[in-house]
């Protein structure tokens, strides 16, 4: 397992200056992410270098490239809880909502909710066409590699709030799709560190 040093270097080129909570919960997360992996799929990722860059240094890149500080945060499709159990660990004060029609995926997310002893997390063992939120909106609206944004879009116009914004994890080519879709905002897409091919793409519906 990666020493505390290893992972604040780790972590330097997202503009993630870590301290020594932030690397302990994160050693605990990965310990958990490892040996469940073994019996459910959870991530192809499994050198520990590799799962701190990909999963969580590009999760708390957001935090500074979307501005993305606290607040109502519901993370769409969240597999192994990134963006979104990534963010909140950095983040003690978001309200966070995490998406998972998986069932296996949601008690790996309980687990590891029970395990860092978060608070503020709710886990929706549902598809999002499934789920009504309640106002007020959410802030922000996340997903990383989903397949199809189609349906992830009209459930996020309906559940923002006023100055919501989505924020989403994915290659440049998805990006030029969702980029010519109406009806919504996009900020210029936000190259990833330490990719050669993946873009932050930040955006809000156009409200009438």
């Amino acid at each position: 397992m990666l020493s505390n040093n290893q992972i604040y270097e780790a972590l330097l080129p997202f503009g993630v200056q870590a301290d020594e909570a932030l690397a302990g919960a994160i050693r605990r997360y990965m310990e958990l992410l490892l040996r469940w992996n073994a019996k459910i799929s959870l991530t192809s990722i499994t050198k520990p270098s590799e799962i701190i860059e990909r999963h969580f240094g590009e999760s708390l890149f957001a935090i500074n490239a979307a501005g993305i500080r606290g607040g109502r945060l519901a993370d769409v499709g969240t597999g192994a809880g990134f963006p979104g159990l990534a963010l909140k660990i950095a983040l003690a004060g978001l309200e966070l909502t995490l998406i998972e029609s998986n069932h296996r995926k949601s008690a790996f997310l309980a687990e590891v909710v029970r395990t860092l002893g978060l608070s503020g997390v709710r886990i929706l063992a549902k598809r999002v066409a499934d789920i009504v939120w309640e106002d007020p909106g959410a802030d922000f609206v996340v997903s990383r590699a989903l397949g199809s944004y189609e349906e992830l879009m009209q459930w996020a116009s309906k559940s923002l709030s006023a100055d919501g914004r989505v924020v989403l994890w994915l290659g440049l080519r998805g990006s030029e799709s969702l980029l010519a879709l109406s009806g919504w905002s996009w900020e210029k897409p936000i190259p990833l560190p330490l990719s050669q091919e993946r873009v932050l793409l930040v955006g809000r519906p156009r409200r009438p």
